[in-house]
């Protein structure tokens, strides 16, 4: 490694002491964080005890019927629910259902679900000093949230009675519990809960008893109401709001989404839905019916970034009446991370809702780089060294590619004398130095797009990296150096203002790859004649820099990633070219090469002839110019 190499590589290591030096807080503000920290838990530990409190003990909160109702005011009241007037009045009481990866809180009052904890996740809170402060991740748990079946009631002003005003009859056995809404006549809507001893899994059917008799059966199906505000559960909400969305399956196509960056709506009218699920980022809950849903709408609606929720997601499903009739209507509900294997073990391409990208995208990081890095976590725990043996490997992959890009670069940097030479001899002439430098290309057998046909072939590696580490929640608050989250920017420090297209926080393996990245194209470039194109020489010194306010925002994996290739790539062309390329030999074979009898291309020709008529064109406009 030459001086330069050092030199800049001293400059990295001192860019990072000067930062952690002027950056440390005093001992005034290192006495008001540990403050704000302790204020914060004793906050967040309230908050979970509450939480506790109403999870554990079955609460009961009294339904808002009319105060001192006697018991005609009272029939007049519960008129309107036809034959579910049993049901009307009630207590709402809590139920739990857990295991070792969830809490599930459920109310009698719809027989529904109000809160999933689930436990081996944390979401990120950050305080104003950007102090971050890990608390409980709970899904299902918005207030606002309706899961309420319309259940066809005949000469009812509204056409149903909507299951979540109903009060239902709970029976519970370890970790199934039943819900029944009696009817007048004797007969019960049910539904039922099953939570398996581990997993995300939730066994869910409804039907019940006596339902043909109270249901008008004119109508073909039982809709279903499901609208979910989804929470802020990512400390990058710009990317959490990006990947979040209704995703579902037709039965004859493949797994689809409503658009995630705007308003959208899909109308599955007449056509069968293999599973629908509400996702996050990470995290999803979704509904899996043994017998497909019979069609659904489905919608997705956006919020301002100033909202409590991150978006808002709606579904209304139809469910076969003659499935609540009879046996029973049987769905496995998913409520949990979107880990690939758990969800690929469903069998009906759930998988397909983690974000990896379509096309060929989608398949390099499904078949080639998950399996890697899986492969590699397999033994290693920390995800950043696993990144680090991923960019090694992905490097190794691809080195022919980069042993054919620098070969070609060094046979250009042997004809940077006899370049030099055509560009002092046409100093006034632009278009016959670059006529003349094609030809002298040509005639020692060198191609200038030699060393950007390589790069370019790289781009499917890249652009698929790109979607699979914020796409992975195994790098979810995963920690590396400085980082706390992998799947989210890393900070260096928070500025005391917001900078447009740029953000409030700095990211130090951006700039790192900024640095590298300007060391790297020195050290390549540095043998190159590049006197003749000023504007591209200058844009590679200038494209790191733009690239600042990119990648500032991006997934610390990527960052980090994209700094370990840029130290990969400056140790191969170290290494490549001062050891493996052998100099005189590319002398030798350009020598050889312009012994051989040339054959102009036909492309070549067409170039040469459109050079040589614009050449002739502005020479005649001169001699016109002259008169």
């Amino acid at each position: 490694m030459d001086k330069n190499n050092l030199i800049g590589f001293g400059l990295m290591l001192l860019l990072l002491i000067g930062w952690s030096y002027f950056n440390k807080p005093s001992a005034e503000q290192m006495a008001e964080q540990e403050r704000l920290r302790d204020s914060i838990e004793l906050v967040n530990n309230s908050k979970t005890l509450n939480e506790t409190k109403k999870v554990e003990i079955v609460k009961s909160v009294p339904v808002p019927v009319p105060e001192e109702m006697d018991s005609t005011a009272l029939a007049a009241y519960t008129s309107g629910y036809g034959p579910f007037a049993p049901s009307a009045v009630g207590e709402e009481k809590f139920y739990t259902l857990e295991n070792s990866e969830l809490k599930i809180t459920l109310s009698n009052k719809g027989g529904r679900i109000t809160n999933v904890l689930v436990k081996n996740y944390n979401k990120i809170a950050t305080d104003t000093s950007g102090a971050e402060t890990k608390i409980p991740l709970s899904l299902m748990e918005d207030e606002k949230n309706v899961f309420e079946y319309q259940l066809p009631v005949a000469n009812n002003p509204a056409g149903f009675i909507g299951s979540q005003s109903l009060t239902f009859q709970a029976e519970q056995n370890g970790n199934e519990i039943i819900f029944k809404a009696p009817t007048s006549s004797g007969g019960y809507f049910e539904q039922r809960y099953e939570l398996g001893s581990e997993g995300y899994n939730v066994d869910y059917k409804i039907g019940g008893q006596g339902l043909g008799q109270v249901l008008d059966r004119s109508q073909s199906s039982l809709k279903l109401n499901w609208v979910n505000y989804l929470d802020k559960l990512e400390k990058n909400t710009s990317y959490e709001r990006n990947y979040t969305s209704v995703y579902y399956k037709k039965s004859d196509d493949d797994p689809t989404y409503c658009t995630c960056t705007g308003d959208d709506e899909e109308n599955a009218d007449g056509e069968s839905l293999k599973w629908v699920s509400h996702s996050n980022q990470f995290f999803n809950t979704t509904l899996i019916p043994k017998e497909s849903f019979s069609s659904g709408l489905l919608e997705t609606k956006m919020l301002d970034e100033e909202n409590i929720d991150l978006k808002l997601l709606k579904s209304k499903l139809n469910i076969p009446m003659d499935a609540i009739t009879g046996n029973g209507f049987a769905m496995n509900m998913y409520l949990g991370p979107n880990e690939y294997k758990r969800l690929k073990a469903y069998n009906v391409e759930l998988e397909e809702l983690i974000p990896y990208g379509r096309s060929i995208f989608g398949t390099v990081n499904r078949w080639v780089i998950r399996p890697i890095f899986n492969f590699l976590s397999g033994f290693i725990g920390n995800k950043g060294i696993v990144i680090l043996l991923l960019t090694l490997l992905v490097k190794l992959a691809l080195y022919p590619l980069m042993y054919k890009m620098l070969y070609s670069q060094s046979k250009m940097a042997a004809l940077k004398p006899q370049l030099a030479t055509l560009k002092e001899k046409f100093a006034d002439d632009s278009q016959k130095q670059q006529m003349e430098t094609m030809k002298l290309y040509s005639e020692y057998g060198v191609s200038p797009l030699g060393g950007c046909l390589p790069m370019v072939l790289q781009m499917p590696i890249w652009f698929a990296l790109y979607r699979f580490f914020p796409a992975s929640i195994e790098f979810r608050q995963a920690s590396f150096l400085w980082a706390t989250d992998l799947s989210s920017f890393d900070v260096a420090f928070w500025l005391p203002f917001e900078i447009p297209f740029y953000g409030q926080h700095v990211s130090l393996f951006t700039i790192l790859w900024a640095i590298t990245t300007l060391i790297y194209t020195y050290y390549n470039t540095k043998h190159m004649d590049m006197s003749g194109n000023a504007m591209m020489k200058n844009m590679q010194y200038l494209m790191p820099v733009m690239f600042l306010f990119f990648f500032n925002n991006f997934a610390a994996g990527l960052t980090c990633y994209l700094l370990f290739s840029n130290i990969f790539n400056i140790a191969q062309t170290v290494i490549t070219k001062n050891y493996l390329i052998d100099q005189d030999k590319i002398k030798a074979e350009l020598s050889a090469n312009k012994k051989k009898p040339k054959k102009k291309s036909g492309f070549r020709a067409k170039i040469e002839e459109a050079m040589k008529a614009q050449q002739a064109q502005q020479a005649s406009g001169g001699g016109k110019k002259k008169k």
